[in-house]
């Protein structure tokens, strides 16, 4: 690893070394659909049908007395007053580069240019002052999370912009204007990717059995267990025939799928297409053509609840909105201890007046042949929350919120005693039924998935020059 200097000027550079080590990597094409770019390459194919890229990378990433200190949460699980309370008295912290607002007075437009020259100007002082360094050679690595016996073991590369562009890599939601702009806007102004994007596959097992051996074979580099109590393990995975096998397995997976992370994926095209445009010569080589991802496979992945509340009951009294909702779900009250869990699909639970009811959806309430219609946040959504409560639109109703399922069921009680007035709990979305919506070119409704536990951002960062 060396020591990196500080650059303020956003290059759209090019790496004349990965053609040397990866040669494979680049015997494909490289369109820029939205440009009108030409076919610089013949496509790399397999089986008729061009091939997903994974590329290895020369990751900037913290020394090892310093990672537990600097990896932080993802940049939009938090408020800027919660995140100005996790950085207290840490200086390492990435939410000084990826929330950098956090470094100037409260209230300070999360959107104004102030907040990007200060995530560049601390991501400069953290690298000019030796607490980043990059490694000198493209490289993958493997970051393992474990979380009680459950582990989850993602293998960190770069990914195609053009994958994205052809919709190999496959989205599931949409993305909010303002949020793409900001992370675009972010990346521009650090020069790089900060965040990588929360990838998955259809487990393989060749890589399962290729990313096991170097678990066991080889030391991590880093090994620390977080406040939330997970544990965090980084390998440099350095062997070039075991990154050639890597590479060519995943030269035989369809497609990519996006579990977390689609406005900073979305946001890192948008650099990439507009360094193409800046550099008509391009050759696809080039660092802005490829962004930072984690990939998993969809067996180890856990998808967890993701509830609603609504403030109040669109005019109704108690009484005649509990008639209103058996008119689409079967309504029985819970009698066990405890917040109403559901234990399956198309079962819900409901909280109103200090009371837990169970719902069931009616049968033919629902298309079961539709994969967007029979997921339950849709059920939810177009017999109830629609009809009953007259929120149409989750994405901007003020009268609506969403709690993760980390925070537990107790949570909808203590905000239903706050500030709300029902609340409903609802059984995870299933990572098959993601790739199914995916696979189908449509999009989930939103907030219909939460993943656990997060990657923490900082521990990889991939510079585009």
């Amino acid at each position: 690893m060396r020591q990196l200097k500080s650059d303020p000027v956003f290059l759209c550079g090019k790496d004349e070394e990965m053609g040397v080590l990866f040669p494979e990597l680049y015997e494909r094409c490289v369109i820029d659909h939205r440009l009108g770019g030409e076919t610089k390459k013949k496509p790399r194919k397999y089986g008729g049908r061009l091939l997903v890229i994974i590329r290895p990378f020369k990751a900037v990433r913290p020394r090892p007395d310093v990672a537990e200190k600097v990896a932080a949460l993802p940049y939009d699980v938090m408020s800027s007053q919660e995140a100005r309370e996790m950085v207290r008295e840490n200086p390492y912290s990435f939410l000084h580069v990826d929330k950098a607002e956090i470094d100037l007075e409260e209230g300070v437009n999360l959107y104004d240019e102030r907040v990007y020259l200060k995530a560049r100007e601390n991501l400069q002082k953290m690298m000019s002052g030796g607490i980043f360094l990059q490694d000198q050679k493209p490289q993958l690595y493997l970051y393992r999370q474990d979380v009680g016996e459950r582990k989850q073991t993602g293998i960190v590369a770069c990914v195609s912009i053009d994958d994205y562009l052809s919709q190999k890599i496959k989205k599931h939601e949409h993305t909010r204007p303002e949020k793409e702009v900001d992370r675009t806007r972010h990346i521009k102004y650090c020069n790089a990717q900060t965040g990588p994007i929360f990838l998955t596959y259809p487990a393989q097992e060749k890589i399962d059995h290729l990313v096991s051996s170097w678990e066991h074979e080889s030391q991590p580099v880093y090994d620390f267990t977080s406040g939330d109590g997970i544990r965090h393990r980084v390998w440099i995975l350095n062997h070039q025939g075991l990154m050639q096998d890597i590479i060519q397995a995943f030269s035989r997976i369809e497609s990519l799928y996006i579990a977390d992370g689609h406005h900073r994926s979305a946001s890192a095209v948008r650099i990439g297409l507009e360094c193409r445009a800046e550099n008509p010569d391009f050759t696809g080589d080039e660092e802005f053509n490829y962004f930072l991802a984690v990939i998993f496979p969809n067996h180890q992945l856990k998808i967890l609840d993701y509830n609603r509340l609504v403030k109040d009951l669109n005019g109704l009294s108690p009484g005649d909105f509990l008639d209103k909702v058996r008119e689409g779900f079967m309504v029985t009250e819970w009698t066990l201890p405890g917040p109403c869990h559901p234990q399956a699909p198309k079962h819900f639970g409901m909280y109103l007046e200090g009371k837990w009811y169970q719902l069931q959806a009616r049968p033919g309430s629902y298309d079961q042949q539709d994969p967007v219609g029979r997921l339950d946040v849709s059920i939810l959504q177009d017999n109830l929350l629609k009809p009953v409560l007259g929120i149409h639109d989750p994405r901007t109703d003020q009268r609506i919120d969403f709690v993760g399922g980390i925070r537990g069921l107790k949570e909808l009680e203590k905000r239903v005693a706050a500030d709300m007035t029902v609340a409903f709990s609802l059984y995870p979305t299933g990572i098959d039924d993601l790739m199914a919506i995916a696979d189908a070119g449509t999009v989930m409704p939103p907030k219909s998935t939460w993943f656990e536990p997060k990657l923490r951002s900082g521990l990889f960062i991939h510079m585009l020059k």
